[in-house]
């Protein structure tokens, strides 16, 4: 996806053109490693890093742009949404400090953007997933304004023949619909890349996907996703689903999704890779093809395989095989993408050394992987660690079953420590990763756990809205400090310091444990809602969730003066439909506060449903508006008496 100079591919005979230059490119491919001119003899590791773009309240901010031009770097890019931006950070040989440097760039690059970006009145976090996320954050407007962002929403969107349809459970349960693809904006990771010989490639591969898992497992770190508390990496499950091109026929028939683990170990070659997908998936961006790939080749040119590569840019395994060119010379790689973001630096650089002393040292302890694991165990091992992180059960190479923990503390961490060692890695920089991966593990205290901690910590207090911005301003202090996660105290609640943030927006206050009723249903429903939970009006929805009227206290006490039993002419009781107000005053969930204040004191009501589109999804009272205005009443007091001290 870093082709940047995509053109909307109009018709088919383009379509058709482009297909053939993949093909095209494939073939030089196969004949370059033929003619062994792909780069061997040397291993180097890379890595690039996702970040959110965030307001001082720790909501997503809309800046990227304006930071990218502050920054004026070539080590920065990016990302679908204005709120996210990527840095790619140089390759370097797999010996010696690599690892220190590596964490030295991106501290380097972080404290860069993070300048830039509070030039712009924000700040930047590093997590898989934003907790202070929501719908209203996800249109396109929020898109990075970027043909081909807009190319590839287009081209998801009319492959999958309508709204993308999300369902994950985890302590939580979110099932949602969504309009494009945007919720892939959620997630941000760590993608780290492994170089090898084409003569090797699937051996590593393979390796690749064996331990993927019990990396996963000591690194996840995305459990919210818009309020709600779902797997311990939500990112797989989420990413998995908001680009899935596949039409509901399609899902019937077990046609692979795009965002894959895959279905097999790899037994062939990058070649056999490459193949499998274009025969699989239809390309759904497109280029303009400049390249020859083949001609370039027979006049002893390198190719980039330009259109391969922007087709392999839109099929997202987990471990993706990748081709590039460096300094003239073409090399292979293994790009694992499944570690998120954050929560520091060096949990990151942790989470790197632990995938790289493990495919160094099982590449020596097994010839080939495939004959000690077999690929299901493999598989549902990754999925196992992405719900349930360190508690998750795994079978592994001796055909035994261990916990994550286990498996990670008395098997790997020490294997991890041989492969560095075997590849001539400082001493020091080995016990400096590991050691904090090892105590992270034995703790317990992923990024996950410290959020789902944090928030049980604060049950009770405030709402969903204030309770994740105390999460985020928390975890972006914390990281600011650079200790690593394990040693974090849970976060604070802090509505008392920066109260302001809650309340700019209905949706940072409203209330969303909505009881409603059905137009058909009978008006005693309606009164018994009233009486049993204390509120003053009732929502009216259809089936599908849509806003259709609103029965209020004050409308019951009139029936009840003409008789709330009586009957119908038909003789039947009455129903909500009968007596509901349906020229209801509504607010947009991302409406600022004062439009909503405004909206109750024209129309002289106590009540206010918010609606996305014609959906309900919460509603906001007189009592809602009263407590913000003590609040502002408070901080104003508290604000006069500080100033009167100062003076």
């Amino acid at each position: 996806m870093g082709e940047q100079d995509i053109r909307v591919q109009t018709d088919e005979k383009r379509h058709r053109a482009f297909t053939r230059a993949i093909l095209n490119d494939l073939q030089a491919l196969e004949r370059m490693i033929e003619q062994g001119m792909i780069e061997t003899g040397v291993r180097r590791i890379g890595a690039e890093l996702e970040m959110f773009l965030i307001d001082e309240g720790g909501e997503p901010k809309n800046m990227a742009m304006q930071v990218l031009d502050r920054l004026d770097h070539p080590g920065f890019t990016t990302e679908l949404a204005q709120f996210n931006l990527e840095t790619n950070l140089s390759p370097r040989v797999f010996g010696g400090d690599c690892l220190r440097r590596m964490e030295t760039e991106m501290r380097e690059n972080l404290l860069l953007a993070r300048t830039a970006a509070k030039e712009e009145g924000g700040s930047i976090l590093l997590t898989g997933i934003l907790p202070t996320l929501k719908k209203a954050h996800l249109g396109l407007d929020s898109m990075s304004p970027n043909e081909r962002y807009r190319h590839l929403n287009d081209a998801i969107t009319a492959a999958r023949g309508g709204e993308f349809s999300f369902l994950l459970k985890g302590i939580d349960e979110l099932d949602t619909t969504h309009d494009n693809v945007m919720l892939e904006s959620c997630n941000t990771s760590f993608q780290i890349h492994f170089q090898v010989a084409p003569h090797e490639f699937a051996r590593f591969y393979n390796l690749a996907q064996a331990i993927t898992a019990p990396v996963l497992a000591a690194a996840v770190n995305s459990p919210v996703l818009l309020g709600k508390r779902l797997w311990q990496e939500t990112r797989v499950a989420l990413f998995r689903q908001s680009v899935d091109t596949r039409s509901r026929f399609q899902q019937s028939r077990g046609i692979r999704p795009r965002v894959s683990f895959g279905d097999h170990w790899v037994d062939g070659s990058i070649i056999d890779v490459f193949r499998e997908d274009i025969a699989r998936f239809r390309a759904v961006l497109a280029t303009e093809v400049e390249e020859d790939a083949l001609k370039l080749l027979s006049e002893g040119g390198v190719p980039n395989l330009d259109s391969l590569r922007l087709f392999n840019g839109t099929v997202y395994r987990w471990n993706r095989a990748c081709y590039g060119v460096g300094n003239g010379v073409p090399h292979l790689r293994i790009e694992n993408r499944v570690l998120p973001a954050g929560p520091t630096v060096h949990d990151q650089m942790a989470n790197a050394a632990f995938f790289f002393g493990l495919m160094s040292a099982l590449a020596e302890e097994h010839q080939d992987i495939r004959d000690a694991l077999e690929f299901d165990h493999a598989k549902d091992n990754f999925t196992a660690a992405a719900r349930t992180g360190l508690r998750a059960q795994f079978v592994w190479t001796d055909g035994k079953e261990y916990t994550a923990q286990k498996l990670i503390l008395e098997h790997l961490v020490p294997k991890a420590r041989e492969g560095l060692e075997l590849q001539g890695l400082d001493p020091q920089d080995i016990d400096r990763y590991l050691s904090v991966l090892e105590e992270r593990v034995e703790s317990g205290r992923t990024g996950a756990q410290w959020m789902l901690d944090s928030l049980t910590a604060m049950k009770g207090r405030g709402t969903t809205e204030q309770r994740t911005c105390s999460l985020v301003r928390s975890m972006r202090e914390l990281q600011r400090k650079g200790d690593p996660v394990h040693t974090w105290k849970n976060a604070d609640f802090t509505e008392e310091t920066d109260w302001p943030h809650s309340y700019v927006r209905v949706n940072q206050f409203m209330t969303t444990d909505l009881f409603t009723v059905q137009p058909n249903d009978v008006v005693d429903l309606a009164a018994s809602l009233m009486d049993w939970r204390h509120i003053r009006h009732v929502p009216v929805e259809d089936e599908e969730g849509h806003l259709v009227g609103l029965v209020s206290h004050r409308t019951l006490l009139r029936l009840v003066g003409k008789n709330l039993q009586a009957s119908t002419d038909e003789g039947e009781e009455r129903t909500v439909g009968d007596i509901m107000k349906t020229n209801v005053v509504t607010v947009a969930s991302n409406a600022p506060t004062l439009e909503a204040i405004q909206k109750m004191r024209a129309h002289r009501i106590s009540c206010l449903p918010v609606v996305d589109g014609e959906r309900l999804v919460g509603i906001v009272t007189e009592r809602d508006l009263i407590h913000v205005a003590a609040r502002l009443l408070e901080q104003t007091l508290l604000d006069a008496q500080g100033s009167g001290e100062s003076n």
